[in-house]
């Protein structure tokens, strides 16, 4: 797998990280929401460079000329509820990308630290030899990805895949690492190295789908 962690470079996506991070700051919703819409937009942009683009006529009122656009083939699928954000980020610059939806969650067993991944919503279209964009705001174990992308399988083979994250754990980025092929790219602004024995990201930034959205209710 590819691997682009962008805050290694110092650039001003490391004040949004700082902000989202900030536990005074995070507070505030709507600015929570809106700071990883940018950091989406920014990965946005760093992925654009490594798609395929072709020549094209384009005519201005008063001549013409060629650009190098990108071919329209981008279905970009989130995980709800967290990954909304993330999502409007992307589609800011993929504007004309097809979107599909699903929700994974941990279902928790009768020991609290130990947890399946369950997909029970997906609204996708054919994926069949076009480029996904998989966005999940936090990678912690890697598993919502995994177990995405294989819910994903029935709707065809892409042929480029590309996962999207704010933050994620070493452990996250090793699982995934090992379960996509070695063409796969990870797009992710930064990388802490732990998690705790409940599965989140230490430091993190607590729960992204809460922050962005309120605290639900546990069934």
């Amino acid at each position: 797998m590819h691997i682009h962690h962008l805050s290694e470079t110092p650039s001003i996506l490391n004040t949004f990280l700082a902000e989202i991070r900030d536990e005074v700051i995070q507070k505030d919703s709507m600015r929570f929401r809106r700071n990883i819409e940018r950091i989406g937009e920014i990965l946005g942009y760093e992925l654009s460079k490594s798609l395929q683009y072709n020549s094209e006529k384009i005519t201005t009122p008063l001549d013409s000329l060629q650009l190098q656009l990108h071919q329209k083939d981008i279905v970009l699928c989130s995980i709800l509820r967290a990954g909304v954000p993330l999502h409007n980020g992307l589609l800011n610059y993929f504007d004309t990308a097809e979107n599909a939806f699903t929700s994974a969650y941990r279902q928790h067993k009768e020991n609290p630290e130990s947890f399946d991944i369950v997909v029970e919503y997906l609204a996708c279209p054919s994926l069949e030899n076009k480029t996904l964009i998989l966005a999940d705001p936090m990678l912690a174990t890697g598993q919502s990805m995994v177990a995405t992308f294989e819910a994903l399988k029935p709707f065809g083979t892409p042929k480029e895949i590309h996962l999207v994250s704010v933050i994620g754990a070493q452990k996250g980025v090793d699982f995934v690492s090992e379960n996509f092929g070695s063409n796969c790219h990870l797009w992710i602004a930064a990388i802490d190295q732990e998690l705790n024995s409940k599965g989140y990201i230490i430091p993190g930034l607590g729960d992204a789908g809460d922050l962005a959205f309120g605290e639900k209710l546990q069934q």
